[in-house]
């Protein structure tokens, strides 16, 4: 922990074309997480970005096993798991127990797929809490075109999508196609925390794609506010955690969770203090409680 504050060595790192890739990567990763986030948590999904975080990790593994990119094999597995999802979760009441089944059936088979894998152990272990040496030139390239793609697709649905994230009953009535946004937000967000694993690891991509997007809807009810705090959330947690992870040489994940909770627990606070009721998500309209008499 002595080399957790050397300033030299963590600039003599930064100079690093592997160093820069990664960073580059968090700051694509931070943006499409904080870009998402809200809508998640809008739509009480974050217990499915876990499941598929494990799906994420499965396809990996067995990318990892076949000697292909791990990126490919993590967004496949993701997909994968948004389909299972979404065709499996048609009743609210059974959403939790699917996600749960299919999160273990999920993490199950990956762990075995890892066992089968012969090669360095750094691999395995990177897929779980992250690795800075995977951010080669290949996988920025597909991080950078899947994001453009999810958000150029996102910009096209964000409206509909956040009607009826807000009021689904109201948005199924003004003829809001909600039965076909679910799957297709599902993909988007499985294809978002697939791009996830490499940088965090399959186990924390939660502090990147969730609590930065929880802290920002603390402290406003306003989707656009919500969405540009998410995303700065995101940055500072995702570069901020690479910076502080390369003088001790320590798993991304474990700074990048500190500082995506540290800031939750800030704006708890700063909510706390304004005395501010906490909305439900990001444009979801704010109750207000009656002043004591």
């Amino acid at each position: 922990m002595d080399k957790l504050f050397d300033f030299e060595l963590t600039f003599r790192l930064l100079q690093f074309g592997f160093v820069q890739s990664a960073l580059l990567a968090a700051a694509v990763l931070g943006l499409l997480a904080g870009v998402l986030g809200p809508l998640i948590v809008s739509r009480n999904m974050a217990f499915s970005v876990h499941g598929t975080s494990e799906l994420s990790f499965t396809g990996g593994a067995a990318a990892l096993l076949l000697g292909v990119q791990v990126g490919y094999g993590a967004i496949a597995g993701a997909v994968v798991a948004a389909l299972i999802l979404g065709l499996l979760t048609r009743r609210t009441a059974e959403h939790d127990s699917v996600i749960g089944a299919v999160l273990a059936f999920g993490l199950g088979v990956g762990v075995l797929l890892l066992w089968f894998y012969k090669g360095r152990a750094s691999n395995k272990f990177g897929l779980l809490v992250g690795q800075i040496v995977s951010a080669d030139f290949a996988s920025v390239l597909l991080l950078t075109v899947s994001t453009v793609l999810v958000l150029g697709v996102l910009a096209v649905l964000y409206r509909p999508l956040l009607f009826a994230s807000m009021d689904p009953e109201v948005a199924v009535a003004r003829g809001v196609p909600v039965r076909l946004l679910s799957p297709v937000f599902a993909v988007l967000v499985g294809v978002a925390t697939a791009l996830g694993v490499q940088t965090v690891g399959a186990l924390l991509v939660l502090a990147l794609m969730i609590t930065p997007a929880a802290a920002a809807c603390r402290i406003t009810a306003s989707p656009l506010r919500a969405t540009v705090l998410a995303v700065i959330f995101a940055e500072v947690a995702a570069v901020g955690g690479i910076v502080l992870s390369l003088a001790p040489g320590a798993p991304i994940s474990a700074f990048v969770t500190a500082i995506s909770f540290v800031i939750y627990l800030v704006c708890v606070a700063v909510s706390t203090l304004r005395g501010r009721p906490v909305s439900r998500a990001a444009g979801a309209p704010a109750v207000r409680r009656p002043a004591p008499r």
